[in-house]
């Protein structure tokens, strides 16, 4: 499992976009997690699946309303990662008004998350094996943060925590 002070695997999610814009086409385009992250300050946050009850109603609400406050504690960017396709992130991002605030980023196959080590096996209850909740802080491709969910639990993956956790 990816700890603090490990850097991120070499994987590729996807973006979907929906308007043409400098050096991406519409539709699905590959993020390259180490590029995209080089250099930058990331806050990353996954989990189980899009349109889910947590995710849809507290999870990516409250990293879009802290983004004014992530962003003036120095992230570039926020990620939110999950199982699912391209095509259901963009319509999940559209849903949830996420615009340039928080980048919904897919993990098709779930092999970023297998590689990260935090996967989540809700087969039993018809999803597959999915992204555990968790969040982590990343600065140019090393996670400086990590914060993973107890399953079930929704406590220490928010905004707020890694609000807190950057202004310490």
């Amino acid at each position: 499992m990816i700890k603090v002070g490990d850097s991120l695997p070499a994987a590729t999610l996807q973006e979907y976009s929906e308007v043409e814009g400098e050096a991406c086409s519409i539709g699905p385009n590959p993020v390259d997690v180490q590029k995209a992250s080089a250099g930058k300050t990331i806050a990353l946050f996954a989990l189980p699946g899009a349109f889910t009850p947590t995710c849809s109603g507290k999870h990516v609400p409250g990293y879009v309303q802290h983004y004014d406050q992530l962003k003036a504690a120095g992230v570039d960017e926020i990620w939110c990662v999950s199982v699912n396709d391209a095509f259901v992130m963009g319509a999940w991002a559209r849903d949830q008004q996420t615009g340039t605030k928080v980048r919904m980023l897919a993990d098709g196959s779930g092999t970023f998350t297998q590689a990260l080590g935090l996967t989540l096996d809700l087969t039993a209850r018809g999803m597959g094996v999915r992204s555990n909740r968790y969040s982590m802080l990343v600065r140019d491709g090393k996670v400086e943060a990590l914060n993973i969910e107890a399953p079930g639990k929704f406590e220490v993956s928010n905004a707020e925590t890694l609000l807190g956790q950057l202004n310490a």
